[in-house]
């Protein structure tokens, strides 16, 4: 049986986010102002179905998608562009590619202990960012 994602998870840890959004394209501006934030993820699932709502105070972003089912999303709040996308299992991770303009694009979520790791990549950038889940 997959890991229960579900909760609510806070960031802790955020290692080379800005070179991960330079790698995206995102302007310099929403660049400062994002590498200050700290989101927080929401993430119920319901058996194969995942929604992942990505708080912030400056933009949400919210994805929802069925394991194993490509989908069309448009990354608006990031970096407005059109994916096809799929998530799948590997173990007990979760492993979304995204294709698109962007090569080797896509994130990784695992749980290892009582904290949440992604791994978002985009051309040759990895960010690394881990999230407890609030009490």
């Amino acid at each position: 049986m997959p890991v229960n994602y579900s909760g609510t998870w806070d960031i802790v840890s955020n290692v080379n986010f800005e070179k991960y959004m330079i790698a995206l394209g995102i302007d310099y501006p929403t660049r400062k102002i994002a590498v200050m934030l700290k989101p927080q993820k929401v993430i119920k699932q319901e058996g194969e179905c995942f929604t992942i709502r990505t708080l912030t105070t400056f933009r949400n972003y919210e994805c929802s998608f069925k394991i194993g089912q490509e989908y069309k999303e448009l990354t608006q709040g990031m970096d407005n562009r059109l994916c096809q996308t799929v998530v799948n299992w590997e173990n007990e991770k979760l492993v979304c590619v995204q294709r698109g303009e962007k090569r080797n694009r896509g994130w990784t979520h695992w749980i290892q202990g009582d904290e949440l790791h992604l791994e978002l990549t985009c051309e040759d950038q990895v960010c690394k960012q881990i999230y407890k889940r609030t009490l």
